[in-house]
């Protein structure tokens, strides 16, 4: 491996994968009013969510085959072979034929699959390249690729807006193509996971990976040992390791923990607000979706800003104390709509999207980027690749029901009923957090597995 790669070059590609899924996760808000026009769909809410979710429900499946993957052939590979789906499901999506609704969902179904492996592997690589010290921060940086393509796409939304009849949205979509290309050519440069390497019996080449993105041999050295200790131990039962396993006494309370924390981060509500955010000012204030795609840059900035912020505090504040306080105050932010309307019944409707904001601002710096870096900490070496895929398959299944059921919810009730549904969730959530997940603040791999052994 060339010597010469910088480690910000390692890092900065190897969270670059989240630009996809950050994009595609964006994109269809912006589109949706387009195609809802063009194909007629504004009064059919299942067809609009399944559109809309379809990516997800692919992603599901994306997770868990990335995570097999990934242990046999190792997570830069797999990540490549995302990129080449990715490229062909965009520049498919954008092809669709005109009322081709079916067609658009299982070609986003397609797509899904790879946005799922990069929502899967980018983590997982990132932690194993990451020293302790700088984990947070490093997988901070992957929350920050993610909310940055969420930004991207509202912008060329935005900008694409006013091209004539349906270039608009099949512009939209097409451009998701060009940060997968970007992708594609810049992991084809980076280097596989040292323990990935190690742990396959190539200790050459994960010392030479190491020289890379760590300082000292002394610390290469350190590391090396360690992972071989531990891989050495787990080796014979890695061997027999299935999803049954992952649930046997040895591993079950940090496979619990880490599948459930990224469980409840999609079913807590964020991506009602990220896919619906036009429609959702529509129902509030009557005016036409399609003119309402500055309030998804607004979002997308505020996502923005506090991946930044997570950034600069992932190493200085416990795991637990941030992400149950970001909890807390999600919560509140859902629920007081709900009371402030049955307080004051004449309050202005745009209030809701008001308290939607607050929720983004510390959604955006602690269930968002901490999901990640948990799931990317909390798994034992042997386990990782299967437990990070079913982690992503689990926050996927949110993911995709929550796009698919929150058009039919708010067209059977009040959008403040269906966000303090949300609001409950966030409770639940915390009150998790609170008793099944440990702290794994500045502690290496190893001893957050000695840590959950012991439970």
């Amino acid at each position: 491996m060339d010597k010469k790669i910088s480690n910000k070059f390692i890092y900065f590609f190897g969270s670059f994968g989240g630009i996809l899924f950050g994009y595609d996760i964006g994109v269809m808000t912006g589109a949706l009013p387009f195609l809802q026009t063009d194909w007629s769909l504004s009064s059919s809410s299942s067809l609009v969510g399944w559109i809309t979710s379809a990516v997800m429900f692919g992603a599901i499946f994306g997770g868990a085959l990335a995570g097999q993957l990934s242990d046999r052939l190792g997570r830069r590979k797999v990540i490549l072979y995302s990129a080449i789906i990715f490229t062909l499901g965009s520049v498919l999506s954008s092809m669709a034929p005109y009322k081709g609704a079916i067609f658009l969902i299982v070609v986003r179904i397609f797509l899904g699959l790879a946005v799922g492996a990069a929502s899967a592997l980018v983590p997982a690589y990132m932690s194993e390249m990451a020293p302790a010290k700088m984990r947070g921060r490093l997988s901070g940086l992957n929350q920050t690729m993610i909310v940055s393509g969420m930004l991207l796409s509202y912008i060329m939304d935005y900008l694409l807006k006013d091209l004539p009849g349906d270039w608009s949205w099949r512009s939209m979509l097409f451009c998701a193509a060009i940060p997968a290309v970007i992708l594609f050519f810049g992991v084809s440069r980076l280097p596989e996971s040292p323990r990935f390497l190690l742990h396959n019996g190539d200790e050459k080449a994960a010392r030479n990976v190491l020289s890379m993105i760590r300082s000292s041999q002394e610390e290469i050295d350190g590391e090396i040992s360690q992972i071989k200790e531990t891989a050495k131990e787990e080796s014979q039962a890695a061997k027999n390791i299935n999803f049954a396993t992952l649930f046997s006494k040895k591993y079950r309370y940090l496979v619990i923990a880490g599948v459930g924390v990224a469980t409840f981060q999609q079913f807590q509500g964020a991506n009602a607000i990220f896919y619906y955010i036009p429609l959702i000012v529509e129902k509030a204030t009557g005016s036409a979706a399609s003119s309402a795609l500055m309030w998804p840059i607004i979002q997308g900035v505020i996502l923005v800003l506090g991946s930044l912020l997570f950034i600069a505090i992932a190493d200085k504040i416990k795991r637990r104390t941030l992400i149950m306080t970001g909890g807390t105050v999600m919560a509140l932010s859902f629920f007081l709509p709900s009371i402030i309307k049955w307080l004051v019944p004449n309050a202005s409707p745009m209030m809701i999207v008001l308290f939607l904001s607050i929720y983004v601002a510390f959604y955006s710096f602690t269930w968002a980027p901490l999901t990640w870096v948990i799931v990317g900490e909390i798994f034992p070496l042997s386990i990782r690749g299967r437990a990070s895929g079913i982690a992503s398959s689990m926050n996927w299944v949110g993911s995709w029901l929550v796009g698919l059921i929150f058009p039919v919810m708010t067209g059977a009730m009040s959008q403040e009923a269906v966000f303090a549904i949300f609001g409950v969730i966030c409770v639940l959530g915390v009150i998790f957090v609170k008793t099944r997940v440990p702290e794994t603040q500045g502690k290496t791999l190893e001893q957050i597995e000695e840590q959950g052994l012991n439970r």
